[in-house]
Formats: C-alpha cells, structure tokens, sequence
C-alpha cells in the first residue's frame, strides 16, 4: 500500500469533515429518539400558529379575565445576576438582562438581553389553563408594587368571568440564574371546571445570525426520556410539533444562552413546538385536571434563563448541563474545557490557556507522532528502491507487492506508521475544536494585541475597511504559512502531481479558517508550529 495514498485519503476526509459542517450543516447531527408513534405527532397546521400557541383566541361563553380601570404596571427585578421586568399584562416576562455578558464586545454595550419578542410576537411565561388564555389575562400585584430585589417574591393574581382565580408568585434568588414559578389555580364558581395547565416560552435569536454561528445549533431543546433532543428548523417550519414523554426541560438556546422552563416532575405529559421564520413558540401541556367547586391546584415550574457554562449549568441541576453538547466528541471535549478553565485560573489569560492546552496535548502525542515522523523519513530514502521494484516487475504486480513487503521487512519500515499518529489525533482535534466553538468562557475573552474577543475571527484594523474581511486575519495567514513550512519540511514519497497539490492545502486550510473563531485559528497556528519543531528534530537526527 502506498503511504502517501492513505495519507492524502486521511487529510481528504478530514477537508470534507470540516468543510461540511462549515458551510451546510450544524458539526454533530443529534439523534432523535425513536419513541412509539402514539408519543410523537405532526399536529395538523393550523390557521393562526402564533394565536394557538401564545395568545389563544378568547371565544364567546368562554374564560375572559377581569381588568381593573388602570393600566398595567411593569414591575423591575433586580439581582446581583439579572435586571428582569414581569408585566401585570399576562404576568409575563419582557426583558431579562445579565448583567455579567454584554451584547457585544464594546465597553459601553448593555447587558444581554435574552427577551427579544415584541406584543404581537408574544412574551415568555404566558399561562393558560383551559379557556383562560394566559396572555389575556390581567395579574394584578399588591397596589405599590414597582421592584423586586435579591431574594424576593412576586405575587400576582388574576381574575376571569368564569370564576377561575389563578395566583402567580415569581421567586427569585440574589445569586442564582434559577427562578420559581409556583401558579395556584382556583375554582369560586359554583359548578366543576376542567382545563390543562399550559406554559408558554416565546423566542426570538439572542444575538444576530451571522456567519460565524449561522452553522451552530440554534432553537428548541428538550431533556426528553433521559435523552438530549434538538430540534432543526426543517423539523418545525411545516406546522405545530407535539412531542410527549418524560420532560425534564424544555429550551430555547442558542451557541452561548438558554432560556429553559423545568416542570415539576409529572406535571407535564408533551411540548409543542412551531417555528415561523426566527420566531419559535413552544408550550408546556400538563395532563386534563377537574377542579370542583372552591377546589385548587397548585402547578410548580422553574426557569433557567442565563449563560450555557457547563459548570454553572452543573450546580444548577436537573440535567442542565447536557445543553452542553459536544456530540460525539463530549467523552473528550469536558475534560478538555475543565483542564482550559484550569489554566484559565491560573494565568487569567484563555489564550496563554488554549496555548498550553495545545501544549499539553502536543507533549501527550510526542511519542507516537515521533515514530510516524521516522517512518515517514524512512519510507521517503526507500524511495528509489521502490521505484526499481516497480519497473522491474510492472508487468507483475502480485510480484511487486511481494518485494514491496520484503522490502518493509527488510528496512523494518511500517507503511502505515505516518499515517496513525494522525488518526489518532484527528479525535481530539475535533473535540478541541468543539470546546473552542461553543464554550462561553472564550465569548469576549481578549488575549493580546488586536485579538480581544478570541470567539471572533481575527482581524487587525488598518483604518479602512478590507473588502469581505474589514482588517488583516493576521493571526490566520500566520497559521497557512505555518502550515506551509510544515508541508515542505514533511518527508513525502509522493509523485510531483501529488505533492503540488499538497502545496496547495495551506492555502485551502487558510480560506477555510478565516472566520473561525481565533481561539481555534491559535491552538492551530501553535500546532503548527510544534509539528514544525519537532519535525526539524526529526529531520538533523543521523540514521
């Protein structure tokens, strides 16, 4: 077997792995899970999806909520990790703002805002429960109420003609992302009364869909039956999908933020999801209740909206952190991100960290990526041997490779060993890669000089913008012509035709990478660079 071949086959793979999930698709397609079809169904569209889901129509004889002559009051929370405001129309949210992430990477940026739907879009948090429509509803706070702060509680209350009570109380932790929803239903009328309780979430984009995350994995997601789900645009954009099973959470998130609702357990039997252009609508249904005259029923949920940081995810519980999703490179890609934060606590600095992680891996793989180095300069002097075998038995080729093989033997040369060490390490590279791509804490991480978002391509401004690029991706052609130099320094027993074409993936590998994130673009050009290192070692030993 030709080594060169196999080792053309393997970068050839690994262009196409990269370059696929680059321009088509999200890196690791999530498997959904196979239930009985009575658990999962395509809900016949319906003529106003963002009435049924969020805002459904009040008929007439039905629920209607009672509204005081005033207007409704939008009442602040603030903790020492959110501003949020909860309206007395609907009792829903319309804005929360972490205070500790900006929108962008400007010193005087607001905090993130996570509610971006507008009134007739609307809000997250609606509650419904049978004909009593959530976002028609008027929830009165205790008169005075204007702010929450810390540790506090929010209790709201609303009215409908049909004699229905239905209590809100919000309650907020000073230190915690987490949130209560604790929602008490009461029959006053004088005859039984049947309903569901539904939950609305409501959501737009946190941030802009652009090209650097418009490949990442952007919409609802489900804790379902101990599994983690997504679900894709195509799956939603042809009507309401309503799903059933055990429901630790449902989601709305994006590459960096989440906003979550968590049932308590039992208390929800489906989620039914729709997506309209960016818009997407899902809805909590709790199984059918009776409520007898004077009697009540107490919903409980709690809501995670906040940063996607898989140890704060952790310490919240209830499966959060598997919104962290690395795919099939996860067994690798969370001990990579513990041992990056880990240097990160050390040096303050994620780029000194992503070099050292680099480092680290690099000093791991010495060994083996030693040998390959030796068997490729080996395999490179039996060159011209090779090439007499083959002319002389051209016309023979079982005889040919019969001498081919003596000649391995003979030489104690293994064909495959360049080509091992980089299997071996095509794994932790996309794990690595995974890390770089989704993890918050390079969000807005600077490192030195012009680079001061390391989740961001790289780009030095020269007081003018470059066409396409805006400044120098110095950082990026520092890495190709890296890669250049190892090219030419790498042993090859490749034909002329094939180690042109070689030439020219530096080139390739630099379009490719231009707007990658530079904290990914860094651990290559450090490779780079230790390949190179190691490669002269290789290359001044005497055989």
């Amino acid at each position: 077997m030709d080594i060169y071949r196999a080792f053309l086959a393997i970068v050839i793979s690994f262009l196409i792995l990269i370059g696929y999930q680059y321009f088509f698709v999200a890196p690791v397609p999530v498997a959904v899970v196979e239930q009985p079809a009575a658990q999962v169904a395509q809900t016949a569209p319906l003529p106003s999806p963002v009435a049924t889901l969020t805002k459904p129509a009040v008929l007439p004889g039905e629920a209607q909520g009672v509204r005081p002559d005033r207007a409704a009051r939008e009442i602040g929370v603030e903790t020492d990790l959110f501003r949020a405001v909860v309206s007395e129309d609907g009792g829903t949210l319309r804005s929360f703002v972490l205070k500790d992430f900006r929108e962008d990477i400007a010193k005087d940026s607001p905090g993130m805002q996570l509610v971006r739907t507008v009134a007739d879009q609307g809000f997250p948090l609606a509650f419904s429960w049978g004909s009593a429509a959530g976002s028609e509803l008027f929830y009165s706070a205790p008169e005075g109420t204007t702010a929450i702060a810390g540790d506090g509680q929010l209790t709201m209350t609303a009215q409908t003609t049909t004699g229905l009570s239905i209590e809100r109380v919000y309650s907020f932790a000073r230190d915690s992302y987490l949130f209560d929803l604790e929602v008490r239903v009461t029959n006053n009328s004088d005859q039984a009364l049947q309903g569901s309780a539904e939950l609305h979430q409501v959501n737009l984009p946190f941030g802009e869909v652009n090209q650097a995350n418009r490949f990442l994995f952007m919409g609802p997601s489900l804790y379902l039956n101990g599994q983690y789900e997504e679900y894709k645009t195509k799956v939603l954009e042809n009507g309401p999908l309503t799903v059933q099973g055990g429901v630790d959470w449902a989601a709305y998130g994006d590459r960096y933020f989440m906003g979550a609702l968590i049932p308590a357990a039992g208390q929800v039997t489906g989620v039914v999801m729709q997506q309209l252009g960016d818009l997407v609508q899902m809805r909590l249904d709790g199984p059918l209740d009776t409520l007898q005259p004077g009697e009540e029923k107490v919903y409980h949920y709690r809501a995670f909206y906040g940063p996607k940081k898989l140890s704060l995810l952790k310490e919240s519980g209830y499966n959060l952190d598997r919104a962290v999703n690395f795919g099939w490179f996860d067994v690798l890609a969370k001990p990579t991100l513990w041992l990056l934060n880990v240097l990160h606590g050390v040096f303050k600095n994620y780029g000194i960290a992503i070099i050292l992680v680099t480092v680290t891996f690099k000093a791991i793989f010495w060994p083996i990526t030693q040998k390959g180095m030796k068997s490729m300069k080996n395999m490179q002097k039996l060159q011209p041997k090779m090439v007499k075998i083959k002319e002389k038995y051209k016309s023979d080729p079982a005889k040919m490779n019969q001498e081919v093989m003596n000649l391995y033997k003979t030489y104690k040369v293994n064909p495959l060993g360049g080509c091992l060490p980089m299997v071996l390490q095509i794994p932790v590279f996309f794990a690595l890669y995974k890390v770089l791509l989704q993890c918050i804490e390079l969000r807005h991480a600077p490192f030195m000089l012009w680079i001061t978002d390391l989740s961001a391509p790289d780009r030095l401004w020269i007081g003018f913008d470059i066409p396409y690029l805006g400044g120098i991706p110095v950082l990026t052609l520092l890495m190709g012509a890296s890669m250049f130099l190892q090219q030419k320094m790498t042993p090859t027993t490749a034909d002329p035709t094939q180690a042109k074409i070689m030439m020219f993936l530096p080139v390739i590998f630099t379009f490719m990478f231009i707007n990658f994130a530079s904290g990914l673009v860094l651990y290559w050009f450090v490779n780079n660079l230790l390949a190179i290192f190691q490669q002269q070692m290789i290359n001044r030993q005497k055989h």
